[in-house]
């Protein structure tokens, strides 16, 4: 039970760091408006996609997450979401990586 939780406190911690510190004012306004808005979006995501593959040391799980973190801040950008529903979705994407590594799922 210990390294499933160690892993889930590490996925979640490189969460809260990559979508705060290191997302930072720039990324966060960028990613919303300006010409480049998409490009900024996909560089946060991938940024957090780097933290899972470094995190679960698998490719495809750090692949996923970049996906699927685009994928839920866009509907967060395009006011679909908001910020709770969102984090819930990032968490809850957490939990899916995971259950494939331990083989749960």
């Amino acid at each position: 039970m210990e390294p499933i939780l160690m892993m889930a406190l590490m996925l979640l911690g490189a969460h809260w760091v990559c979508d705060y510190p290191l997302q930072g004012e720039f990324l966060a306004t960028a990613k919303v408006k300006g010409p480049l808005r998409f490009y900024h979006l996909v560089a946060h995501a991938g940024i957090h996609g780097a933290a899972v593959g470094l995190v679960t040391g698998s490719v495809w799980l750090g692949l996923a997450e970049w996906l699927a973190h685009t994928v839920i801040d866009e509907l967060k950008v395009r006011g679909i979401t908001r910020l709770a529903l969102d984090q819930v979705l990032h968490i809850v994407c957490k939990a899916i990586w995971l259950m494939i590594i331990f083989g749960k799922l």
